[in-house]
C-alpha cells in the first residue's frame, strides 16, 4: 500500500486559522481550526499544520504542498501601519499624489463633508529626477544621473529604507526606471525598492504611482512573514512546495511572493470565492453569487461559467490598486456588527464591529453593545453556544442589551431583534446587487452560495429580498476559504499599454507585445517547475470607444492575430459593452473603437481536489433530529433542530427548522425546504406556492 499524500490549505482569519487537508488519492478532506496568533501569525499557521497532520495520523513527509491565504498585507494597509516611504518621480509631477483624481466618493453632493485621505507619501519625502519619455516610450529628455544620485543619497541620509519609483510613461519604456533602481542600490544598498514598470506596466500615472508605493510599503513585512513560515515549515516538511494565494485567483510560490507582495491583497476573500465556485460547479451550477459571512464583514462576488469575475479597479482601504483581483465587494454586516442609534434616532447596523474581543454581548466577557449575533441568539436562530459548545453564549445578556435598545425605539424585544437582522440582510442584499445589477447582470439568474461562520444565517431572507431561485450551503462552510486554496492554479498576470484605434491597429506590434508578455509568463512558470507543454496562456485586451475614460476587458483568441481575429475582438467588445451598459455602437461607423491594454495570464495547472459523492443512508430525517427549541420567525414556534452530519443525500428538511453543525447554523424559515444533494450540500428553495 502506497503512503498517503495530502495537500494542506490554511486560511488565517482574525479569530481562527482554518485548515483543510485533502487526501490526493481519495479526495477525502480533513478540517480543523486553531486560534489565530495576531502577534505572530506564523505561529498559528504552523500549529494548524501540526494539528491537521495529528488528526490524520501523518507526519510532514506525507505533505505534497501547502497553500496559504494571508491578510498580512491587507491588514497593514487597513490599519495604516506603514513605515515612512520615499517616492521618486519625473520632474514636474511631484504633486501627482496630492492631485490624485477629481472624483469624490458618493458624488459631488458629498464634497462639503468629504475629507481627502492623507497621501501615502508626504510632500517632503518626494524627490524628482529630470528626464522624460513620451507615451510611445521614445526619449524626449535624457535621464539625469546627478538628480538620481542626489535623491538616493537624500533617502539614505534621512533613514528612509523603503522607496517607490514611478516615472512618466514608464509602462512604454522601463529604461529610466531601471537605471534609477541601479543608482539607488549603489548609493543606498539597504533600501527596499519597487519600480512601477515591474509592479504595473499600465498607464494612468496616479493609480500606477500608488500601486507601486503600496507594493514597496508592504514588501518588508510580507517578505519577513513568508520567509519565517518557509524556514519553520522546513522543520515539519522539508522543502515542501509552499504557495501563497494572490488576489487574481491564482497562487504563487513563497519565493516569488516576496518580489510581488501587492499581489497578495484580498487573498482570503479570493480563496473563498474560488472554493465556492468549485463546490457549486460540481453541484451543477455555473452562475453563482458567493456570500462569505464572518464576524466583522461579509464578502460577496459573482461567478460565471465557473470563474469569478476579475477587476483592476479595486482598492484596499484608501489606496487604489490596479492589480488584477477577484471582484469582491465587502460590507460591514457580520455577526459582530453593532446595532446603534443614529443622531436622528434611527436604527443602524454596522459597519462598526465588536470583533472577537470583547465580542457580542452574549459572549463570555462580551461587549456592552448589542450585535447581529445577539439578535440571532435571542430569537433562537442559533444555539446558546458556538463551535459545538466550546464557546457558551448568554441569552440573558443578549436579551438585556436588546431590550435596552428597543426601549429607546419603543419596540418590543422581538421587533428590535428582527429589525437588526432585516437591516443586516438588506446590507448584504445591496452588496450582492453591486456585483450583479451594477454590472449589467440579473441577480435572479444566480444561485446564492453562502459560507463562513455567519454566511448562511440570513440566506432565506436574502432569497426573499432578491427573488433568488436557490441557495447552496456547502458542508463545513467555515472552511470553504481554506478549501479554496487547494483548488487554484499558479497564475501570473502581465500587462502592457498599447493605445491604438482599431482601424489603425498595427497587428505586427500587437503580436510582438503579446509574444513578449507570453515569454515573461512562460519564464516565470519555468521557474515554478512547470514544463512548457502543461503551461497555459490566456490573452485578453482592454478596449473602449474613443473618448471614454475607462475600458472593457474581452478575450483574445490564441493563434495568429490576423485581421479577422482582430475584428472578432472588436465585436466581442461591442457585445460586452452592451451587456454592461445596455447599448453599443457596433453599427455606427462614426464611433471608433480603441485598443488600450494588452494582457497575458500565464497559468500553471495544479491538480484540484476531488469532491466526492456521499453514500446514501437508510431511514429518513428523523435520524438527524437532536431536539427542539422555540424560535422566532414571524412568531414564536417550537422548531426541530437537526445535526447536519447525520443528514444524507436525498433528505429534505422542511421549515421551520434549524440545521446545526460544528462551525455554522442554517435557519430554514417557514415556507422553505433544505434538500441534501449527492455531495452533502444543502439546497434551500422556496416551497411551491410560497
Amino acid at each position: 500500500m502506497s503512503a498517503r499524500r495530502v495537500r494542506i490549505g490554511i486560511d488565517t482569519g482574525g479569530t481562527f486559522t482554518d485548515v483543510v487537508a485533502v487526501d490526493e488519492a481519495t479526495g477525502a478532506t480533513t478540517t480543523t481550526k486553531t486560534p489565530s496568533t495576531p502577534a505572530d501569525p506564523a505561529e498559528g499557521f504552523l500549529t494548524g499544520v501540526r494539528k491537521v497532520l495529528d488528526l490524520m495520523g501523518l507526519d510532514g513527509g506525507s505533505v505534497t504542498a501547502v497553500s496559504h491565504g494571508t491578510t498580512v498585507a491587507t491588514n497593514q494597509l487597513l490599519e495604516g501601519r506603514l513605515d515612512r516611504i520615499g517616492f521618486v518621480t519625473t520632474e514636474g509631477y511631484e504633486s501627482v499624489l496630492e492631485i490624485a483624481r477629481q472624483s469624490v466618493p458618493d458624488g459631488y453632493g458629498n464634497s462639503y463633508f468629504w475629507v481627502k485621505p492623507p497621501r501615502i507619501v508626504p510632500a517632503d519625502l518626494v524627490r524628482t529626477v529630470r528626464g522624460r519619455l513620451d507615451h510611445s516610450g521614445d526619449e524626449v529628455r535624457p535621464f539625469h544621473e546627478d538628480d538620481a544620485r542626489a535623491a538616493a543619497r537624500f533617502f539614505r541620509d534621512a533613514g528612509i529604507t523603503t522607496i517607490g519609483v514611478c516615472f512618466l510613461h514608464a509602462y512604454a519604456n522601463d529604461a529610466h526606471e531601471r537605471r534609477m533602481l541601479e543608482v539607488i542600490l549603489e548609493e543606498h544598498p539597504g533600501a527596499v525598492v519597487s519600480i512601477s514598470s515591474e509592479v504595473l506596466r499600465e498607464y494612468r500615472e496616479y493609480e500606477r504611482s500608488v500601486t507601486t508605493l503600496v507594493d514597496a510599503a508592504v514588501k518588508p513585512k510580507v517578505g519577513a512573514y513568508v520567509s519565517s513560515i518557509r524556514t519553520r515549515l522546513d522543520e515539519i516538511a522539508p522543502r515542501v512546495p509552499f504557495y501563497v494565494m494572490k488576489s487574481n485567483g491564482g497562487v504563487l510560490s513563497a519565493g516569488e511572493v516576496v518580489h510581488q507582495p501587492i499581489t497578495t491583497m484580498l487573498s482570503g476573500p479570493a480563496a473563498g470565492a474560488l472554493g465556492a465556485a468549485l463546490i457549486a460547479g460540481t453541484a451543477g451550477f455555473d452562475r453563482v453569487l458567493t456570500c462569505d459571512g464572518g464576524g466583522t464583514s461579509t464578502d460577496v462576488s459573482v461567478v460565471i461559467d465557473g470563474e469569478p469575475t476579475l477587476t483592476t479597479e479595486g482598492s484596499v482601504g484608501e489606496y487604489p490598486s490596479k492589480i488584477p483581483m477577484i471582484d469582491v465587494v465587502t460590507v460591514g454586516a457580520g455577526g459582530g456588527s453593532i446595532a446603534w442609534l443614529s443622531p436622528e434616532g434611527t436604527l443602524k447596523v454596522g459597519p462598526r464591529s465588536a470583533g472577537a474581543d470583547p465580542g457580542p454581548m452574549c459572549y463570555p466577557d462580551g461587549g456592552d453593545q448589542p450585535t447581529v449575533t445577539d439578535a440571532h441568539v435571542v430569537l433562537g436562530r442559533i444555539p446558546p453556544h458556538l463551535l459545538g459548545g466550546e464557546i457558551p453564549l448568554s441569552v440573558d445578556a443578549a436579551r438585556s442589551g436588546l431590550e435596552q435598545l428597543g426601549g429607546k425605539l419603543e419596540l418590543s424585544l422581538e421587533r428590535t431583534a428582527t429589525g437588526i437582522l432585516e437591516i443586516s440582510a438588506w446590507n448584504q442584499a445591496n452588496a450582492l446587487r453591486q456585483v450583479t445589477v451594477a454590472r449589467g447582470l440579473d441577480v435572479r439568474d444566480f444561485t446564492l452560495t453562502t459560507f463562513g461562520g455567519s454566511g448562511s444565517l440570513l440566506a432565506c431572507r436574502l432569497m426573499d429580498i432578491l427573488n433568488l431561485p436557490r441557495t447552496l450551503v456547502p458542508p463545513n462552510p467555515g472552511n470553504v476559504s481554506a478549501f479554496g486554496l487547494l483548488t487554484v492554479d499558479v497564475r501570473n498576470d502581465y500587462v502592457q499599454t498599447v493605445v491604438s484605434r482599431h482601424a489603425d491597429l498595427d497587428r505586427d506590434r500587437v503580436r510582438g507585445v503579446y509574444a513578449a508578455l507570453e515569454e515573461q509568463a512562460r519564464a516565470a512558470l519555468d521557474s515554478e517547475g512547470f514544463e512548457r507543454p502543461v503551461q497555459r496562456m490566456q490573452r485578453t485586451a482592454d478596449l473602449r470607444y474613443v473618448g471614454q475614460a475607462f475600458e472593457v476587458r474581452v478575450p483574445v483568441a490564441d493563434g495568429d492575430l490576423d485581421a479577422a481575429a482582430a475584428d472578432d475582438v472588436a465585436q466581442a467588445f461591442h457585445a460586452a459593452h452592451r451587456r454592461l451598459y445596455g447599448y453599443d455602437f457596433a453599427d455606427d461607423p462614426r464611433q471608433a473603437v480603441e485598443w488600450v491594454n494588452l494582457r497575458v495570464s500565464g497559468i500553471g495547472p495544479i491538480r484540484r481536489p476531488d469532491i466526492v459523492e456521499l453514500p446514501p443512508r437508510e431511514g429518513g430525517t428523523d435520524r438527524a433530529v437532536t431536539g427542539s427549541r422555540r424560535v422566532f420567525f414571524d412568531d414564536w414556534v417550537d422548531t426541530p433542530t437537526y445535526d447536519r452530519p447525520r443528514l444524507a443525500p436525498g433528505d429534505v428538511v422542511r421549515g421551520p427548522a434549524i440545521v446545526e453543525e460544528f462551525g455554522s447554523t442554517v435557519p430554514v424559515h417557514p415556507g422553505f425546504a433544505a434538500t441534501v444533494d449527492a455531495y452533502g450540500n444543502l439546497l434551500l428553495t422556496k416551497e411551491t406556492g410560497r
